[in-house]
């Protein structure tokens, strides 16, 4: 069974937020998605509280699926991971959230 990590984060003060998108188009997400423990990678950008006017509590949500967390140490121990990593610090107060799924 694949573990589902949930990132949810806000850009930094001073972060443009174009500039992170495309670096997560173009750098993050296909970087990611190549890792071979990796099922799935997905970044969302938050839009809306359902049945409220409130703004959502976070900009981004990502959506981490991974077949193999053995792998996936090793995958992120890499000096490619480690520097994606640390550019993704740079720009984001991020919680990452390990989860099962119940059924």
């Amino acid at each position: 069974m694949a573990t589902r990590i949930v990132a949810l984060f806000n850009l930094k003060p001073g972060i443009d937020q174009a500039a992170y998108e495309e670096w997560a188009r173009s750098v993050d997400l296909p970087t990611v998605n190549g890792l071979t423990s990796i099922q799935e990678f997905s970044v969302f950008r938050s839009v809306a509280m359902l049945g409220s006017d409130a703004a959502p509590p976070y900009q981004y949500v990502e959506i981490i699926d991974v077949a193999d967390m053995d792998q996936f140490g090793k995958d992120i121990a890499a000096e490619t991971m480690q520097k994606i990593a640390a550019q993704f610090q740079d720009m984001a107060d991020v919680t990452f959230i390990l989860t099962d799924k119940l059924g």
